[in-house]
């Protein structure tokens, strides 16, 4: 049989090479256009480390490689529980509006998505009405297509892609073999963003620690420069008051200081005092009355014009108005005190 001059045979074996030609060249088409999309979905994902940036640029690569009605990346919150870290939707696709999908749900309430969880595997269900369990999967009924890759970065399970379309016997191994493509760059970016999470995190924390730190670091010098310039002004009062001024120490009653007007009543020089008690130099004729003192100034009064009789070094006894109040020098408890003549006192008083 001839056909305008060529045999049959020879027309159909030309028809079969044009169309396995014309197939061939689809089918370089689109493994090209895929693998270029592969690449633009890798290259996007890295160009920022924002949580929210990982999602969107994920979310809308996975449209171009498989159409879905709604796509979403599922992962661990904590124990059962699940999140949709991400979530895109073309609602426009749906022939009626179905319930939305929750956030956040309860895998051990869904036994179909807790097989899955378990199982850590790709799934692809080219009709959902066949699949027993699925009505477990609250908020996905009318999903009628429905597909997922696990999201595995350094040998870690971080959750998985879910996607779905209304459309029955619509995915095929291919669309699950490009979602697992997918999904090895897009878990690596995952893991990179919870890192960069964790670093701004901590640099924040660092942050406000070294600005506490630095207001403390001010506080304690205006502090310090508030000390220096109280003890400076103390120290001269102390030292050019024409009163009798000695510190000493609460527990053990020993000298600190003293000044000129104390070396002056008592005989002493500041060199003979300092580093001994006044027990050691038997100040008080009667130590009860520093017992006395004592006790009153634990209850927490001061001590004013307190008449008591002190020995200077020569063993002459002096009548004394004395006056003390409890202090803190360098962490320990002292007594500054002041201790006047009592015949000069009581003439004041008369006067």
């Amino acid at each position: 049989m001839w056909v305008r001059g060529f045999p049959v045979r020879d027309a159909e074996g030309r028809i079969r090479r044009l169309v396995g030609t014309a197939l061939e060249i689809t089918a370089q088409k689109q493994a090209e256009e895929e693998a270029e999309a592969l690449r633009k979905a890798t290259l996007s994902l890295t160009q920022d480390l924002r949580m929210d940036f990982i999602m969107e640029t994920l979310l809308r690569s996975l449209a171009e490689l498989v159409p879905y009605t709604c796509a979403r990346v599922l992962v661990p919150e904590s124990g059962p529980h699940m999140l949709a870290l991400g979530e895109r939707t073309c609602p426009e696709q749906l022939k009626k509006p179905g319930p939305r999908a929750p956030l956040t749900f309860v895998a051990d309430e869904s036994t179909f998505f807790h097989r899955i969880l378990i199982e850590q595997k790709s799934v692809l269900i080219a009709d959902t009405n066949t699949e027993g369990k699925w009505h477990t999967f609250k908020g996905h009924r009318q999903l009628r297509s429905w597909l997922s890759a696990p999201l595995v970065a350094s040998g870690e399970y971080l959750g998985c892609l879910s996607v779905g379309h209304a459309q029955p016997n619509l995915y095929t191994q291919d669309h699950l073999r490009r979602a697992e493509l997918l999904a090895i760059p897009a878990a690596a970016a995952i893991q990179n963003a919870r890192l960069y999470e964790t670093a701004c995190i901590y640099g924040e924390n660092l942050e406000s620690r070294l600005a506490q730190l630095k207001r403390t670091e001010t506080a304690l010098a205006r502090s310090e420069d508030s000390r220096r310039s109280f003890e400076e002004k103390f120290q001269r009062v102390f030292e050019s008051c024409p009163l009798p001024f000695s510190i000493t120490t609460l527990k053990d009653g020993r000298f600190l200081d003293v000044n000129a007007a104390f070396e002056h009543r008592y005989g002493y020089s500041r060199n003979e005092v300092l580093g001994r008690t006044v027990q050691e130099l038997r100040i008080w004729e009667d130590p009860a009355d520093r017992g006395l003192m004592l006790a009153r100034l634990n209850q927490g009064a001061p001590i004013r014009n307190m008449m008591s009789r002190l020995r200077t070094k020569s063993g002459q006894i002096k009548l004394t108005a004395y006056s003390a109040s409890k202090i803190q020098l360098e962490g320990e408890t002292c007594i500054l005190a002041i201790s006047e003549d009592a015949h000069q006192y009581d003439s004041q008083k008369s006067n």
